[in-house]
């Protein structure tokens, strides 16, 4: 599937109109009355971590996109799951002539470009396949130093670690927090594929991303 950053936005755009309100979409805001949202106090770090998970677009990526009566919805029994392990994709299509850099599968949470293939991690707390095994610092060490686990691969776009590092340690510890509190969901997401690879007839297995 082809897509352009335009039509990401699209698709993005119209999975928020039907976001249900535990993901932090526009329900959840029609819900509130368009009242002005208050920041949850640091204090309750799950509240806080879920507020920055939702507020900063965490599961446009991280929540695979599922059709819904009227288009794409993020699918609230896969949360932060990443890209699902029961979907192997082909290589990706070759980007047509002119500014286009990147392209995204149907589900947002595989994605293709000059850094190579890459699948969007699991955040839950499964032990297996997700953050189960992670602590605090681990965390922290992956987003302040962009490696997986703070010392492994690097971490590849979409990913804005960049920007995620701004947080202070007391909001990464908010996140953490959060999403050591969601239900755990077992999906072995694939690793990334290289360019060279994801040029040719790549396929996946199964990943982590």
């Amino acid at each position: 599937m082809r897509v352009n950053f335009l039509i990401i936005l699209a698709l993005t755009l119209t999975a928020c109109d039907e976001t249900p309100p535990e993901l932090g979409g526009a329900a959840g805001h029609e819900e509130s009355g368009g009242a002005p949202v208050t920041a949850p106090d640091a204090e309750d770090r799950v509240a806080r971590g879920r507020y920055i998970v939702n507020a900063g677009l965490c599961g446009d990526c991280h929540t695979p996109l599922t059709m819904g009566p009227s288009g794409p919805i993020p699918d609230a029994s896969r949360l932060l799951s990443g890209h699902p392990e029961t979907i192997v994709l082909s290589a990706a299509p070759s980007l047509p002539p002119g500014p286009w850099m990147a392209m995204a599968s149907d589900t947002m949470t595989a994605w293709s470009g000059p850094w190579g293939m890459t699948f969007t991690a699991n955040l839950t707390p499964d032990e297996e396949t997700g953050l189960g095994r992670w602590n605090e610092e681990t965390f922290i060490a992956t987003i302040r130093n962009g490696r997986h686990m703070g010392v492994g691969r690097p971490l590849l776009p979409p990913m804005p670690f960049q920007l995620i590092a701004n947080y202070s340690d007391d909001d990464l510890r908010a996140i953490f927090a959060y999403l050591q509190s969601i239900p755990p969901v077992r999906n072995r997401v694939p690793d990334p594929i290289p360019p060279v690879t994801a040029a040719g007839a790549a396929t996946s297995d199964s990943v982590d991303g």
